[in-house]
């Protein structure tokens, strides 16, 4: 599931337990991430799930379910 490989990405790069990744989950509140956390995670998903995400679209991400849907809308016009 795209949710589960996500949160390994996200913990990877922010070095948090899995298990505190939440679908409402904010990342610069809850997890502590800047912006170049933000791209690095952005930069893992387009690897991880073999997809290009258009720049425009990660500059208002704020919650791990708000990066979910961006990431099935890449996955579906792959």
């Amino acid at each position: 599931m795209e949710f589960e490989k996500m949160k390994e990405v996200i913990a990877s790069v922010l070095n948090v337990d899995p298990e505190e990744i939440r679908m409402e989950t904010t990342f610069t509140e809850d997890l502590g991430a800047d912006s170049l956390d933000l791209f690095q995670i952005i930069m893992g998903l387009e690897d991880e799930f073999d997809v290009q995400i258009e720049p425009e679209k990660t500059e208002n991400i704020k919650t791990v379910g708000e990066a979910v849907e961006l990431l099935k809308a890449a996955i579906e016009t792959k």
